[in-house]
């Protein structure tokens, strides 16, 4: 089982995007020192649920402070960036980093977005599955040229290639891992015919996860992925993960701190076509949270992240552990978790 830390960027009331900011790299150097697997890192624009509007940029600098954990992105939104520069980012990560870089990708949300960065509404609603083949295939391809309906030039090559990169045995590797954030049968259906793995949010139990990832498998399947391919996929959990002496103490941490950001972050969204939004009750989703993921006592956590992994087949994770919103407490959580959680799973 590989677990690794969700790092939002998150600014919870009272405080500035700098100290959101820093509680972010320090999660990053803290998570490494902890043992685990892996940093993924969310992006967002203009709204506090988190700061962090470049999730490749902040990539850049944490493969740099950092040494052996893996750093990916969960997700950089594609609908408001063009499929080749993600790309040559990519390509640039992955190979300065000796391979520690993974992109993950999503549609995003038909947010101001869209307007601020001239994509325009249809580029969410429609023009996913474009921006998707273009990047995978920049990712695999020595040159690539387009005819689509959003993007359409002529032949070029593809520098730096992101396939130059060796394996510990001397051969030629793929380029940078890809995954896909999946929410919808769409989504899902779309992630399968590429054979790339899912990013599955942290608003869903584990019985919709399994539903995903078999309605995945059967697609990928029908699209040429080998069963040994299907097998290893490795699909990633987002969750939520609040080390404590016993659940009431974990529960209470969370339920003190993050009601307040979830309701000032999410009702900061601004629609680009002014469509109605149904929002979530921020204490009772943060109930839900601490039902569905690892919140309590060592040995709860790692029971529920094992009987996660054996009910969905998915064995990697990302867990967000600044919940109690505070630098030190973050700190904590990502020692707890390294120190006490993992040791259980081994």
């Amino acid at each position: 089982m590989r677990v690794g830390a969700f790092v939002l960027a998150a600014q919870f009331p009272g405080q500035g995007h700098g100290e959101a900011l820093y509680r972010a790299v320090r999660s990053a150097e803290v998570a490494e020192e902890a043992g685990l697997d892996a940093v993924w890192l969310a992006e967002h624009h203009f709204v506090p649920y988190g700061v962090c509007p470049s999730a490749v940029t902040l990539a850049a600098l944490l493969l740099g402070r950092t040494h052996s954990i893996e750093v990916g992105t969960a997700v950089s939104v594609l609908p408001t960036a063009h499929p080749v520069t993600l790309g040559e980012q990519a390509a640039l990560l992955h190979l300065t980093s000796g391979g520690r870089f993974t992109l993950g990708v999503g549609r995003g949300g038909p947010w101001v977005d869209l307007e601020v960065f001239n994509s325009g509404l249809a580029a969410y609603e429609e023009g996913f599955p474009e921006s998707l083949e273009l990047l995978m295939r920049w990712l695999r391809e020595p040159r690539v040229s387009a005819d689509g309906k959003r993007f359409a030039f002529r032949e070029v090559p593809v520098v730096p290639r992101p396939d130059e990169l060796l394996d510990p045995s001397g051969h030629d590797r793929p380029g940078p891992p890809v995954l896909v954030a999946c929410t919808s049968p769409d989504s899902v259906r779309l992630a399968a015919r590429h054979g790339l793995p899912m990013l599955l949010g942290m608003h869903i139990g584990d019985e919709e996860k399994a539903e995903m990832v078999a309605a995945w498998r059967k697609c990928a399947l029908e699209h040429g992925s080998s069963p040994e391919e299907v097998a290893a996929a490795g699909h990633v959990a987002a969750g939520v993960v609040q080390v404590a002496d016993n659940r009431a103490a974990a529960t209470e941490t969370l339920l003190k701190a993050m009601p307040g950001w979830l309701h000032k972050g999410l009702t900061a969204h601004v629609t680009v076509d002014g469509r109605e939004r149904r929002m979530r009750d921020p204490y009772a989703y943060t109930e839900l949270l601490c039902d569905l993921h690892p919140v309590g006592p060592p040995r709860l956590c790692a029971d529920r992240l094992a009987a996660t992994s054996e009910r969905t087949g998915i064995s990697r994770f990302a867990l967000l552990t600044e919940g109690s919103g505070d630098l030190a407490a973050t700190e904590d959580n990502l020692r707890r978790l390294g120190g006490e959680v993992l040791p259980l799973l081994a």
